[in-house]
């Protein structure tokens, strides 16, 4: 049990997992009101606004900061791990993202002219791949300011 006990007095770890929930959770309820549908898959799912990814490095950046100090091999790290996470989210990801949207249309249209039976557009698209994959860089923003925010917000003691 002391383990445990150590594992969740530990303050980054607090301050990153409070942070990815925190941006899974707003991700959930923007998806909501832009579709006035509860899309449970947005708690774990990446994509949208604002990205967890971001808000997770950023908010575990600025803990080790508050706790051991920007000139800490340990804030290094971190820092440059939230640079590379933060760079992959706008770049590799998405365009995964965006070649899947691409693939989806062309697997539709090429379905629809093999006289498929006739479904709804949405539906088919659930089955194909999966689009939700990186972000904007706006999303990216939004992540990283939340984490910066929550890792202020939450006390150090």
């Amino acid at each position: 049990m002391d383990i445990v006990r150590q594992m969740f007095g530990n303050y980054c770890l607090n301050v990153a997992l409070i942070s990815w929930l925190s941006a899974q959770v707003l991700k959930t309820i923007f998806t909501f009101i832009a579709t006035k549908k509860l899309n449970l898959e947005r708690m774990v799912g990446a994509g949208g606004m604002p990205s967890a990814h971001s808000a997770l490095v950023c908010s575990l950046t600025v803990a080790i900061a508050r706790t051991v100090g920007v000139s800490s091999p340990e804030f290094a790290l971190a820092f440059l791990m939230a640079c590379v996470v933060m760079y992959d989210a706008m770049g590799v990801r998405r365009s995964a993202g965006e070649q899947a949207k691409v693939l989806n249309k062309i697997i539709f249209t090429w379905e629809k002219s093999q006289d498929a039976p006739d479904e709804d557009e949405d539906e088919m698209f659930k089955k194909d791949l999966k689009e939700s994959l990186g972000h904007t860089p706006l999303e990216v923003l939004g992540g990283a300011l939340l984490g910066i925010l929550v890792a202020m917000l939450v006390s150090l003691t």
